[in-house]
């Protein structure tokens, strides 16, 4: 089965406060709770055609009234500034002393409603308040039997900057660190800037940055062990795949280590990759990751033609460059970390990224991931607070997600308070994702790329096209990025049919899977027929409207014998 993702922030996905103070409190703004993602909702997602729900944020993390406001992003504070790893949100819970509890009824919810569950990894960097009040009995704390007065040893948890005193350089801070610890984005200043992860500390693994990255691993450093027994933690609760945050700053050595290990335990528990170095994929996919994120490849691509106007032929060589690993690549059009499709930042309307996920969806086997609320098009334009209006939905402040809050509906999750345009993209992606998910020619078939072959009467810079077959099911798909409706020619050449084992067929039946409309073709004479010819000598004619795309069926004589 393809894998499609939902991620969801639970912090504000069931949160039904619409009172969206600005850095308003926790109080003031509410926020959401595991037991609010009820078995309904999960069943929508399950509907829409998701098989994993990615819960981020889970991980207990610093808080402005928990923790030192100075150095803690927004009021709610960063998913990724972790300050115990064998804890989760006490935000998240109805009794906080039953934290835990309800995050386990969470993922009993998950997988009775079909669902799969994904959850954070953050190795690179933990909280500069990090101390672990839930490990289990006998685990050793992080950095507490480090030797601060060494800048580096493979025997320390942390990189420290002997005598000196972190410091910020933008506004007071009062947090008290001396030694200073290099921060997460590998920042070997004691005084960080408002553009560094000012909020966290950088983890050791073994490699002596300030000695020019000579590799320490031998004996394996200590941290290795700690964060091997921290995945091992999780696993044993049920937890199906770890999306692992930057997982490229980490060295791939201790990937090659933990992974296998996990997975002689767990031997089904997959991990995706937050990986950004194309020249780094091949390495952490053999050190044991099921997945990358393909973010500067196709994700950036998809971007630039949806908004600024780049070709759409050259999507080809977009999985082409990764063709080998292209199964294992995890597309996306938005998450946690880019602006919303309908931002005044990307494109100002989530309908006009339909013929960008047509083709995320269904080009390749690989998993496609999307964000909560992107299926509803929200615009992520609010000012939150540690969060301007930057077209993202914000993570580190208490909100409330007005189109999120349309569809949950006050925990009914019957989408009642949608509008017309917020209901019928829903609508689209809930068509979308299950032919993703469910049809065997995107599942398990062949792909082959038809923009190469493409001519008069076909606009490469505008439109995409390609074919997916898997036993006798045949998919034409073609996409359409012009802002105006056009008709369009789509050649399918001999080389086509002979790389799918496919005949040639005169009297075809068309049915578009998106909206379950039959293909009409004219005659010489002028007469409409519900039959084309699917042949390397004659092209479909399809008429698409701006924006749009069609997932056709084809269904030649042959099969309809059967």
């Amino acid at each position: 089965m393809k894998p499609i993702i939902y991620q969801l922030v639970p912090r504000w996905f069931a949160n039904y406060n619409e009172t969206r103070q600005k850095n308003g409190s926790r109080e003031e703004n509410g926020c959401g709770k595991f037991n609010s993602i009820a078995p309904k909702a999960l069943k929508a997602i399950h509907d829409l055609g998701a098989t994993h729900v990615w819960y981020t944020g889970v991980v207990r993390h610093a808080t402005a009234d928990r923790n030192n406001p100075t150095i803690t992003k927004g009021k709610a504070g960063s998913p990724y500034a972790i300050t115990d790893y064998y804890d989760v949100d006490p935000d998240l819970a109805v009794d906080e002393s039953h934290r835990m509890d309800e995050f386990e009824a969470l993922i009993g919810r998950t997988h009775k409603a079909g669902l799969q569950v994904v959850m954070d990894f953050v190795p690179n960097h933990v909280s500069r308040e990090y101390k672990s009040l839930c490990k289990p009995e006998g685990v050793e704390d992080l950095g507490e039997n480090d030797h601060p007065e060494w800048a580096f040893s493979p025997l320390n948890n942390f990189y420290y900057m002997p005598n000196s005193r972190f410091a910020l350089d933008f506004k007071e801070c009062t947090f008290v660190e001396e030694p200073a610890k290099v921060t997460g984005n590998d920042c070997f200043r004691p005084m960080a800037s408002e553009h560094d992860w000012y909020d966290t500390i950088k983890l050791n693994y073994g490699v002596f940055y300030q000695g020019g990255g000579e590799k320490q691993f031998s004996p394996i450093p200590n941290t290795w062990g700690k964060m091997l027994d921290i995945l091992l933690f999780w696993a044993q609760k049920g937890i199906d795949a770890f999306r692992v945050d930057m997982a490229e700053m980490v060295p791939v050595e201790f990937w090659g280590w933990a992974l296998p290990a996990v997975k002689t335990q767990f031997p089904n528990v997959q991990f995706i990759a937050e990986c950004y170095n194309p020249s780094c994929y091949r390495d952490y996919l053999n050190a044991g990751f099921d997945y990358l994120y393909d973010k500067v490849g196709m994700y950036e691509y998809l971007r630039g033609v949806t908004s600024k106007n780049w070709p759409a032929e050259g999507i080809t060589a977009q999985w082409q460059c990764v063709d080998d690993i292209q199964d294992r690549m995890l597309y996306f059009l938005e998450n946690h970390d880019e602006q919303r499709i309908a931002s005044g930042f990307f494109c100002g309307r989530g309908r006009s990224a339909e013929p960008a996920m047509i083709v995320l969806s269904t080009l390749g086997k690989n998993p496609v991931m999307v964000y909560s609320g992107q299926e509803l098009g929200e615009k992520g334009m609010d000012m939150e607070g540690f969060s301007g209006m930057d077209g993202r939905t914000t993570i580190f402040d208490y909100w409330g997600v007005r189109s999120m809050q349309a569809w949950t509906n006050h925990g009914k999750f019957d989408g009642k308070k949608l509008d017309a345009e917020q209901a019928d993209l829903r609508c689209f992606y809930q068509k979308l994702l299950t032919i993703a998910r469910d049809h065997p020619a995107v599942t398990e078939g062949k792909m082959y790329d038809l923009e190469y072959a493409q001519g008069e009467g076909f606009n490469k810079h505008e439109q995409f096209a390609f074919l997916r077959k898997a036993d006798d099911e045949l998919l034409l798909v073609v996409a359409n990025f012009d802002d105006k409706e056009v008709p369009v020619n789509v050649r399918i050449p001999k080389e086509a049919f002979e790389y799918l084992h496919q005949k040639e067929c005169k009297r075809a039946k068309a049915v578009d899977l998106l909206t379950d409309c039959v293909l009409v073709s004219k005659g010489a004479n002028g007469k409409s027929s519900q039959q084309i010819a699917f042949t390397s000598t004659e092209p479909i004619q399809i008429t698409l409207p701006a924006w749009k795309g069609v997932i056709l069926e084809i269904t030649t004589n042959s099969k309809r014998k059967k």
